[in-house]
């Protein structure tokens, strides 16, 4: 069983800074690549940040610059600072990540449950 936990979302006001903290617990052989996404009211789900086992990173243009994604590979553990923030950064936030359960080459994708931020103007 394998679970995705995200923490760290809250109401902050525009111009601050969030850390989002991201979770994969269970029993499994690896973590491949790990993504923040997120969904405002009415939008569809977009991506926000990923980050692979090695550690290279890609970002949505909207947020480039001011989020950082990392990752602590032997916490499982993965984060998204999130400075500057802005109203239009107001959504749930999803993390996701591919997951290999014995197969070091078949990963399933796993989503926690989202955190709420809010950026208030």
């Amino acid at each position: 069983q394998v679970q995705v936990v995200e923490s760290g979302g809250g109401l902050v006001q525009a111009g601050g800074s969030l850390r989002l903290s991201c979770l994969v617990s269970g029993s499994f052989f690896s973590i491949n690549a790990v993504g923040w996404y997120r969904q405002a009211p009415g939008k569809q789900r977009e991506l926000v940040a990923t980050i692979t086992s090695g550690g290279t990173t890609n970002y949505a243009d909207s947020v480039k610059g001011r989020f950082t994604i990392s990752r602590e590979n032997a916490k499982n553990m993965v984060y998204l600072q999130m400075n500057s923030l802005k109203p239009e950064d107001t959504a749930v936030y999803y993390c996701n990540g591919q997951v290999a359960l014995y197969d070091p080459h078949n990963y399933f994708s796993y989503w926690g449950q989202g955190t709420q931020v809010t950026v208030a103007s």
